[in-house]
């Protein structure tokens, strides 16, 4: 059994990705080819908005959005502390600040509720992630950042295909975020990421960031990256974007029945809570146990692969670590969340292998 089954995916599509990768060597334009606008018209139509930039990876998307906003030494940007590295270590990495703010018990996401206490005269942005596969409250966090005439960045590495009342994730912010990392949703056979936003100058900067600040051939009017999407990743991702609406509907029914049978077998596991307006893509399928080593130990008996994200919070980091001690949802479940077997091809023969354990 795999945790996430690549595999299954690819015996698919097998006949699809190696056309496109075949078109990409046949022309041999491997940096900025033609699959990369193509890609991107079909992502920002598939989101609704009008500019998707791809780029390296969903860390660099990070990077460049904030860059694009110009956010750097001794600013501050809020975020959760509930998330991988990439998200607190991209602000860090241009000499601001991560301010954290404790998350929701129920979505895991950040607490709107609890964003604007920690709003100074240095804060340039607020990044909410939207965790696991479900976006962060947006309504409330826009309407937050409007009064104080903030942009929002969302990391929305882990939510593409998701819907927040209706809208796609990536699409509910000044500038939204993924990744396309091979585990995620839509993932690549390799890294690479993009950036997505209505507006038209921030879009301008992005494109120019990601190839070394250019705006024309040995012209740079401003500090960049090489963060480039590589041809042959979006030729995959092309292939990969055929099938995802139907991916996307077979996590969540996958994910509604494991929430079923585990919520009927009475286990005393805290099954995933989506939020009233929303869907999930469930990146991962998250489960909550104040016993988490014992359950672990039982899926590890059974030959059932799992993993634990995050069992450091990024307040806790060491190349992170604040004196901040109101992080107790975070670091709570940070010591009780973990993940079993997702992805669109999971059997529910498998599911009742799992559910199975988990109650034996």
């Amino acid at each position: 059994m795999q945790f996430i089954d690549l595999k299954a995916q690819y015996a698919r599509i097998e006949d699809q990705v190696n056309d496109r990768i075949r078109s990409v060597l046949n022309h041999g334009q491997y940096i900025l080819g033609p699959e990369i606008q193509e890609l991107e018209a079909r992502l920002s139509q598939f989101v609704g908005v009008k500019h998707c930039i791809g780029v390296s990876s969903g860390t660099d998307a990070l990077l460049m959005a904030m860059m694009a906003l110009e956010i750097g030494r001794d600013d501050e940007v809020i975020t959760t502390p509930f998330t991988f590295i990439a998200t607190g270590e991209m602000i860090a990495l241009l000499g601001a600040r991560p301010v954290f703010v404790d998350i929701e018990a129920t979505t895991y996401n950040i607490d709107p509720t609890k964003i604007e206490a920690a709003i100074t005269s240095r804060t340039k942005a607020i990044m909410p992630v939207s965790l696991y596969g479900q976006c962060a409250d947006f309504d409330a966090i826009n309407a937050i950042a409007a009064r104080h005439a903030l942009p929002v960045i969302e990391d929305g590495a882990q939510s593409l295909g998701a819907t927040y009342k209706g809208r796609q994730s990536c699409g509910l912010s000044t500038i939204g975020c993924t990744s396309f990392f091979p585990s995620k949703p839509l993932g690549g056979y390799g890294d690479s990421g993009a950036c997505f936003t209505n507006d038209d100058e921030l879009a301008k900067a992005m494109r120019e960031i990601r190839n070394h600040g250019q705006d024309r051939r040995y012209h740079h009017p401003r500090i960049g990256l090489n963060a480039r999407i590589d041809t042959l990743q979006a030729a995959v991702l092309l292939a990969k974007l055929d099938i995802f609406p139907e991916e996307v509907d077979a996590r969540r029914k996958i994910g509604a029945r494991y929430s079923k049978l585990i919520n009927q077998l009475g286990t005393g596991l805290t099954t995933p809570v989506i939020a009233q307006g929303n869907t999930s893509v469930y990146a991962q399928y998250t489960l909550l146990s104040d016993h988490r080593d014992q359950m672990l130990k039982k899926l590890q008996a059974a030959e059932i692969p799992t993993a634990v994200h995050y069992p450091v919070p990024l307040n806790k980091q060491p190349a992170l670590q604040t004196n901040q001690t109101d992080l107790a949802v975070a670091e709570y479940l940070s010591e009780t969340v973990f993940s079993i077997p997702m992805h669109p091809y999971l059997s529910e023969k498998d599911q009742d292998r799992i559910v199975s354990a988990l109650v034996g």
